[in-house]
């Protein structure tokens, strides 16, 4: 692939772009008024198409996500861009960083969308699927209160073409972990470390998690990818997640959605290490956070908070079931 074939759409084209992609409102302003210095700086250019073809490369391999390129630029997150953007001065509040990943994705974007025509993968499942950079642009701003993304990689998982939205639930292909892998072997099911599985993700703003929306996502799941992916028989989901922390089962009730969401899962271990703001970023929307002053307003906050006020910890979870 040559250089010229990544790069940046122009004005207006760009905005009809980030629409698509549903990027909030209020910060396509900022990402449009950025663009020129973006472009218009040799170094941040060449950083720029570098990152965008390390993604391109990756589309449609069977790789797992710590060997994705990252798309952020070296100091991300800095009050100015140090080296890069000599001449332009400063980037305010960090903002050619906390955009610069945005402007990787757009520039990758028509060719995970050409992938996923080669797939034959439905228009909408498309679109549904890379239209989650908004959404974490999105979860960025309330969390943060500015426009970014606060984990640029995640998304390289769906601008390669290994994770697609289905419904209620997100889904990654994969290969099974050595821990996992080996429960799943001791279970008795001739799959190990390295064979082939579906992680489950939960997307943010999408209503509850019932019963009734996960089985109609697990159902169209089936069906997408032995029809798209039939080369790779999918026997085994997994999820590493919060909600799966055996704990809460002693805060909800029987019928709760999330207790309903961890019946599904063989549960093989929880992390050592607490990872308390996980949970407090998901039901809260901000990590930083005084146990004390946390709300209390449905019986999922009033678990999480009453935990941590009673000096105890939250961990993540790690389970599978078959599919």
């Amino acid at each position: 692939m040559t250089a010229e074939r990544v790069q940046l759409p122009d004005g207006d084209d760009l905005a009809e772009v980030l629409l698509d992609l549903a990027v909030p409102h209020e910060d396509i302003g900022e990402l449009l008024a950025l663009r020129p210095r973006v472009t218009a700086d040799p170094e941040l250019r060449r950083m720029l198409e570098e990152a965008a073809h390390s993604l391109v490369e990756s589309i449609g391999r069977a790789v797992s996500a710590d060997e994705l390129p990252a798309p952020e630029l070296p100091e991300q997150g800095s009050e100015s861009v140090g080296a890069v953007g000599r001449g332009h001065g400063p980037a305010p509040s960090g903002a050619v960083a906390r955009c610069f990943p945005v402007y990787v994705f757009v520039a990758v974007l028509p060719h995970v969308r050409e992938y996923h025509r080669a797939l034959s993968v439905p228009e909408e499942v498309s679109r549904r699927t890379l239209a989650d950079l908004g959404r974490q642009m999105a979860v960025h701003r309330r969390a943060l209160g500015t426009g970014g993304l606060v984990a640029p990689e995640w998304l390289r998982l769906h601008f390669t073409g290994l994770l697609y939205e289905l419904g209620r639930l997100q889904f990654e292909r994969g290969k099974l972990g050595r821990p996992l892998g080996s429960a799943v072997a001791a279970a008795g099911l001739p799959l190990g470390p390295g064979d082939d599985v579906l992680g489950l993700h939960i997307p943010d703003y999408l209503g509850p998690l019932s019963p009734e929306a996960c089985d109609r996502s697990l159902a169209r799941a089936r069906q997408f990818f032995a029809r798209h992916f039939p080369e790779t028989p999918y026997r085994i989901a997994e999820c590493h997640s919060w909600l799966l922390d055996p704990q809460l089962v002693e805060y909800l009730p029987q019928e709760s959605n999330v207790r309903r969401f961890q019946e599904r899962f063989h549960i093989a271990h929880t992390d050592d290490e607490p990872s308390d703001e996980v949970p407090v970023g998901f039901v809260f929307g901000d990590v930083r956070f005084d146990s004390a002053e946390l709300p209390r307003r449905t019986g999922l906050e009033r678990a999480i908070g009453d935990h941590l006020r009673a000096g105890r910890h939250w961990y993540s979870g790690h389970g599978w079931f078959e599919l």
